[in-house]
Formats: C-alpha cells, sequence, structure tokens
C-alpha cells in the first residue's frame, strides 16, 4: 500500500470517528433533555398529588365538624344501667328512671286480736317510683348555670294505685338553678332537707349513701325500723311543700344545706312553715353530719337537733351511729314533749355479689300526745288537738342480707323486731307490745 493511500485511509477513519463522537453527544444530549423532561413532569405530578392530599384532609375535617354539629343536634340515647334512660347532649338532658320493690311478709300482731298475716304489702325498703329528672345548660364553660328540674311519683307495686290518691307527683315537683359556685337552688315539692345525703342519710340506717352529698334521698318509712325518719320531718312530713332548699358541696369536704317551707295559713306568714340548716364533712374514710330544724305546726313549735355519721373501718365494715333530739309544744295543760333517740348500725360488704346489714335504735318519748286510738303521735304532727300523753320506749333491732344479680336487680331476705315499754303504743303493733316482721323480697332499678 502507498503512502498516499494509507493516509487517505487514515483520514477516513478520523472523519468517520469524528462523526460517531458528534452523533453520541447529539444522543447524549437528547436523552439529557428527555430525562429532564420527566423529571418536570414528574414535580408536576407530586404537586397535584399533594393538592389532592391537602384536598383530602380538609374533606376529613370538615367531616368531623359537621358530624359534631350533628351529635349536638340531634340527642342520643344512653341504655338502662340503673341510672335511667337518658336522653339529650352536652346542652340538654331527660332522664326517665324508676325503682319497683316487691315483698312478701309475714308479720304477727297484725290486728287488734293480735293475729298474724302473710301477705304483700307496700315496699319493704323503698318506696317504688318512677320520675323524669333533667338539665338545661344556659351557657359553656365550667361555672355555667343549668336549669333543673324533678318530677317524681310513688305507686303501690301490689295494687297499681297511686301512694297518695289524686296527687301524680306526690314525691317531687321542683325547678331549680345549679352551678359549681351558686350549688343547687330548688323550688316546689321535694325531701325535706333533713333526711338527705346533706344531713341524716348518711347515718340514719345502713342503707343510705356512706358520703354527704347535694342529691336527693334518704331513708323510709315502710317500716318498723325505718321510723327514726320522722324526727328528720318537717311542717308537711317527710317532704317539704312550698319548699326553698339550697345545697352546695364543696371543694374541701364540706357540704353545707338551707330549706324553708312557706306556710299556707292567710295572714299567718309564719303558720305551717318550717327550716332547717344542715351540715357534713366527708373525710378520707368517715363522714360527720348534723342539722337542725324548726317548724310551726298549727302555731306550736316542733324542733329537733341531731348529729351523727359513719366510718368506713375497712373495706368489709362501715359503721353507722346517730343522736336524735326533739322537742315539740302541746296544749298547756298537758306540757311539753321531749323525745331523745338514737341509732347503731353496720354494713358489712365482703367481696361477691352479697351484703349484710345489722341494726339497732331506740326512741325514748317522754309525755309524748297520743293519737285518738291511744298510739304515740309521730315527730311533727299536729299536737294542737291532743288529750292524752304517755311516755316509754320503742326500740327496733333489724337485720338483711342481699343478693344482687347485676347492678339494677337484686333480692333480699330481711327481718325486724319492734318493743315498746311502759305507756308508749307503735300503731305499727296495733296496741300490742311488741310485733315481729320477716320478708322475702325483689327490687328492680331502672
Amino acid at each position: 500500500m502507498t503512502a498516499k493511500k494509507i493516509i487517505l485511509m487514515s483520514a477516513a477513519l478520523g472523519l468517520a470517528s469524528i462523526g460517531a463522537q458528534a452523533q453520541s453527544t447529539d444522543s447524549m444530549q437528547q436523552a439529557l433533555a428527555q430525562a429532564q423532561a420527566a423529571a418536570a413532569q414528574a414535580q408536576a405530578a407530586a404537586k397535584q398529588a399533594q393538592a389532592a392530599l391537602e384536598q383530602a384532609l380538609a374533606a376529613v375535617e370538615q367531616a368531623k365538624k359537621s358530624n359534631a354539629a350533628v351529635a349536638a343536634a340531634e340527642p342520643e340515647s344512653k341504655p338502662l344501667s340503673g341510672k335511667g334512660l337518658t336522653i339529650g347532649n352536652s346542652m340538654n338532658s331527660a332522664t326517665l328512671y324508676g325503682l319497683i320493690d316487691v315483698t312478701l311478709v309475714h308479720k304477727d300482731n297484725a290486728n287488734a286480736k293480735g293475729q298474724s298475716i302473710t301477705a304483700p304489702p307496700v315496699a319493704w325498703f323503698s318506696g317504688n317510683r318512677w320520675g323524669i329528672t333533667g338539665s338545661h345548660a344556659t351557657g359553656t364553660g365550667e361555672d355555667a348555670i343549668k336549669a333543673i328540674f324533678r318530677l317524681e311519683s310513688e305507686f303501690e307495686s301490689e295494687t297499681g294505685n297511686m301512694d297518695t290518691p289524686g296527687t301524680i307527683f306526690n314525691r317531687d315537683a321542683w325547678l331549680g338553678i345549679e352551678s359549681q359556685s351558686l350549688g343547687k337552688l330548688t323550688f316546689g315539692r321535694q325531701n325535706a332537707l333533713a333526711r338527705d345525703p346533706a344531713a341524716s342519710a348518711t347515718y340514719g340506717d345502713p342503707y343510705g349513701s356512706a358520703k354527704a352529698s347535694v342529691e336527693e334521698g334518704g331513708y323510709s318509712n315502710t317500716n318498723n325500723f325505718k321510723q327514726l325518719i320522722y324526727y328528720a320531718g318537717s311542717s308537711t312530713g317527710t317532704r317539704i311543700n312550698n319548699g326553698v332548699v339550697w345545697k352546695k358541696a364543696f371543694s374541701n369536704g364540706l357540704v353545707a344545706g338551707a330549706a324553708y317551707s312557706f306556710g299556707t295559713v292567710v295572714g299567718s306568714f309564719g303558720t305551717g312553715s318550717s327550716a332547717t340548716g344542715s351540715l357534713a364533712y366527708n373525710g378520707s374514710n368517715y363522714t360527720i353530719a348534723g342539722f337542725a330544724t324548726s317548724a310551726n305546726i298549727s302555731d306550736l313549735s316542733h324542733k329537733t337537733v341531731s348529729i351523727g355519721g359513719n366510718m368506713q373501718i375497712n373495706p368489709l365494715i362501715r359503721v353507722n351511729a346517730g343522736y336524735f333530739s326533739y322537742t315539740a309544744q302541746q296544749a298547756a295543760a298537758l306540757g311539753d314533749r321531749t323525745d331523745h333517740a338514737w341509732t347503731l348500725s353496720t354494713k358489712l360488704t365482703p367481696s361477691g355479689p352479697f351484703d349484710y346489714e345489722l341494726g339497732y335504735q331506740v326512741m325514748s318519748a317522754s309525755n309524748a300526745g297520743l293519737t285518738g286510738a291511744g298510739y304515740v303521735q309521730n315527730a311533727f304532727s299536729d299536737t294542737s288537738g291532743i288529750s292524752k300523753t304517755a311516755s316509754g320506749d320503742r326500740s327496733t333491732l333489724y337485720g338483711s342480707v342481699f343478693y344482687h344479680l347485676d347492678n339494677v336487680t337484686e333480692f333480699y331476705l330481711a327481718f325486724d323486731r319492734l318493743s315498746t315499754t311502759d305507756g308508749y303504743l307503735a300503731a305499727q303493733a296495733n296496741g300490742a307490745t311488741s310485733q315481729n316482721e320477716y320478708a322475702i323480697g325483689m327490687r328492680y332499678k331502672f
């Protein structure tokens, strides 16, 4: 090969190499441009995805607000749990509730002939009742004022009759207001303050609340061992008519109360009225409480002073004790009546479905007015028309065993023995000086 051909071939190869290089550079530039374009598209897609996510989150938040608004606007119902069926929301609520107590009792001296009877009487432990209670918040915040009310009716489970014929809401018919700083202020027919958990309900028997509170509820008058309740009464019995009641639970454990019942005698502001003050203190494992009541009944003065309390000695044993002093003016020729009464009881609550109660009480009356049949009158009865008096003691030993199926249904066995001395005769014993009662029953709360 000549030198000229070699030179020409070398030149051709060089040109081919330069052409290939140029072609490769163009391809790389094109690939780079395509990659940049793809990256731009991916970035735009990411922005779109982020925008879509933000819209979705906003939609979720709006849905939450809408659901909350619907929940606030539409009432919700809560299932029965022994505390009633409640319909309401954060601003308004109404609760339907009740209690049915059915008992079979055997007792001696059931009539003036001393005969015995076995039959279903008026409920042994608690009056059968149904009621509606509710509240309306007038504002928001911890100290907002609420309007509150209660309507409660008592009936007889054995007959279905009203407990007080012609009076549908014989237990409660009141309206009031409540707030954290104000306390609870109610107007109308309601419990006498002295029998409530703000006062003697914490020690009157072993069945009530161990802690003082502003709620209603206290021992009843449906059998022989629940007669102490009359000392916690008023000019209109163990409930007050035309009443104004204030109660407040303070942060330091104090619970205070005051009540006034207006008289309804035209021209006499005080006749038929009564006033009560109460004070209690809740300790770590004990409660101390007391009250004082003054009533004007037919222009005669009736007064009670009481003090007592309870102690939870351990998870098993609670002990309750209390003292009552009662005085009543009577016809001038007969002089005043003076009573002293005391009570001691205990409640045993072992683990499991059973609990046990045992108690003893003494009511000692001096110069007490008698009914027309010759029985000692209850405390706070009208003494203006009495013509005879008597003195003596009334004592009652009682006990019970409860079996709780759950928190709303329970069965019980119970007994009591009433004894009287000297001239004290109790209407329940029909002129006899003793009476024994034995009961088996069932209670259901809704």
